[in-house]
């Protein structure tokens, strides 16, 4: 299977939802892991931004920089009422553009954790690659 450099997707799990990502940097395949989970549940198609919220991550550990990522974008859905509808990242600088959840469409099953089960993420020949189930 050919791929671009960078992209996403979901592939099939049991229970869960189970995403891909790769990119030729690391923080480019956070931030398509990150798309990938959002688009997993929610269109955003129709939505606009409404801010931009930041943080920064504590960890350069690869497996921790991707679950504090994907476990703030459900915290902020969860207390914030937002979601991202895109996502960059400048090292542990991570920048959300985020809509509101009530303009959001929801196409499937919301995730309310990252498990740590079967979580994946390495440098590679083509780039970095991840791979996450997420409990719904």
């Amino acid at each position: 299977m050919t791929r671009s450099s960078a992209g996403h997707r979901t592939v099939p799990h049991t229970a869960d939802m189970r995403i891909e990502a790769w990119a030729p940097s690391l923080e480019q395949c956070v931030a398509e892991a990150a798309t990938a989970m959002v688009e997993g549940f929610a269109d955003l198609s129709d939505a606009g931004p409404s801010t931009v919220r930041e943080f920064r991550t504590e960890s350069p550990d690869p497996e921790d920089l991707l679950v504090a990522v994907l476990d703030e974008i459900i915290y902020r859905m969860d207390a914030h009422g937002e979601l991202p509808t895109s996502v960059t990242m400048h090292g542990p600088r991570v920048s959300f553009t985020m809509a509101d959840t009530s303009q959001a469409v929801t196409i499937g099953a919301v995730p309310k954790a990252v498990s740590l089960n079967d979580l994946h993420i390495a440098r590679g020949a083509e780039g970095w690659h991840c791979a996450v189930t997420l409990d719904v």
